[in-house]
């Protein structure tokens, strides 16, 4: 019988040779993540009116005209605007077997500038979910929240995992909120900034977008619909044969969201590169006070089928071994 668990890298790579996972274009060499495949946008966009789930339809028989405002072309690059829904059909699609399901969540770089995106399957009664058996398409939903960012084909906004049997978590350990860091506690987004081009690194000068945040006693009160950047208090560490998840909201320690983008893949954090969780932050609702080591969420850790051959940052990453850090896309605080 096979192993259960989330496949690493290996298992994906013999996963789409099988087509478990195919692509309209050739793949690229970095798409493969230790327990995860990067996902790519397709070449059109379109606008909706709102966000949905198919439910007994497929998703291309549910882009009439009452829900789709306008088509667009992404070829030559197109901004997607902040406030507005979008749905881009992938390059990958599936063709599962029976005991294997997905399950996606946003780049840890998509996270970071606040943009809402979920994957939708045919018949989906859920987002980010891919069920046993599937063969179809995918999408992916986008909703700028802060920032406009421009896009191209080939974007990669979302990630894949695939597991094989229902999750088997092995153990889970809270985060708390690091507010006594020397220098800024934290980032809080500028609204009304110019776009972001998702391919251009290192390209935007952070005073633009950003605002430093001090902490007056230890503590920080996010206003509501603020987004803000802060960092774990504890180091997070990955064991090469597990994989791990942020939860993303947990009601009973308050009414915010501590994190959008929640994988974590095998070798985060193993030293020399100790680094802590960024957290990407919005309160709901009403003001809220946060203080210097209060819990915000839960790591929940899960078993890989085997060891991951290559782990978390050995061929390079912007994240391994971080503190409190801004997407890519930004120079460093000075």
């Amino acid at each position: 019988m096979a192993a259960r668990g989330v496949l690493p890298d290996s298992a994906l790579i013999d996963a789409m040779d099988k087509g478990w996972i195919s692509a309209d274009a050739d793949w690229a060499k970095d798409q493969v993540q230790p327990a995860s495949l990067d996902l790519r946008l397709g070449a059109r966009a379109y606008r909706l009116r709102a966000s949905f789930l198919p439910g007994a339809a497929c998703v291309q028989d549910r882009l009439d005209g009452e829900l789709v405002m306008h088509e667009i072309d992404l070829s030559s690059g197109a901004v997607l605007e902040t406030g507005c829904v979008y749905l881009v059909p992938l390059i990958e699609r599936a063709r599962l077997p029976q005991d294997v399901h997905g399950a996606a969540n946003p780049k840890s770089s998509t996270g970071r500038i606040d943009v809402f995106t979920r994957l939708i399957a045919d018949h989906a009664t859920a987002f980010d979910h891919v069920p046993e058996g599937y063969v179809g398409p995918l999408w992916a939903e986008i909703s700028p929240c802060t920032f406009s960012i421009l896009v191209r084909p080939g974007a990669r906004l979302s990630q894949l995992r695939l597991r094989r049997g229902a999750p088997q978590p092995k153990r889970a350990s809270d985060f708390t909120i690091d507010l006594s860091l020397s220098g800024p506690v934290g980032f809080r987004a500028k609204r009304h900034s110019g776009v972001i081009d998702v391919d251009r690194l290192g390209a935007y000068d952070p005073r633009d977008y950003w605002e430093p945040l001090d902490a007056r006693h230890g503590r920080v009160v996010l206003d509501p619909g603020q987004f803000y950047i802060f960092a774990s208090k504890e180091n997070v560490l990955i064991p090469p044969d597990e994989a791990a998840e942020m939860a993303p909201i947990r009601p009973e320690l308050g009414e915010f969201r501590a994190h959008y983008a929640g994988f974590f893949d095998p070798g985060f954090g193993v030293s020399p590169h100790e680094g802590r969780a960024v957290l990407e932050v919005r309160s709901r609702d009403v003001p809220f006070f946060v203080e210097d080591g209060q819990p915000v969420g839960k790591l929940v850790f899960e078993p890989l089928t085997e060891k991951a051959a290559k782990l978390y940052g050995e061929t390079g990453s912007s994240y391994q071994g971080q503190g409190l850090k801004l997407s890519k896309h930004f120079a460093a605080w000075r």
